[in-house]
């Protein structure tokens, strides 16, 4: 028999089609989306957050001279 893959946009939408496939006494399987990033890029990408927010930036005065205030 087929399968049918159904992506949901919302839990809304999720939890209705699980009432559904329970209404009609089917077999389901539910499976996280998975991130198409590694752990250590989004651990990296948290810290320069936490850093940016912490005010350990370059600020750029004049984007006509760039290298003026990065270097």
């Amino acid at each position: 028999m087929e399968a049918v893959v159904i992506h949901p946009k919302n839990k809304e939408q999720l939890a209705v089609i699980k009432a559904f496939a329970k209404a009609l006494k089917m077999d389901f399987e539910t499976k996280a989306a998975e991130s198409p990033y590694s752990s250590a890029y989004v651990k990296r990408i948290l810290d320069a957050d936490k850093s940016a927010k912490k005010g350990n930036v370059t600020r750029i005065n004049d984007a006509k001279d760039i290298w003026a205030d990065i270097l």
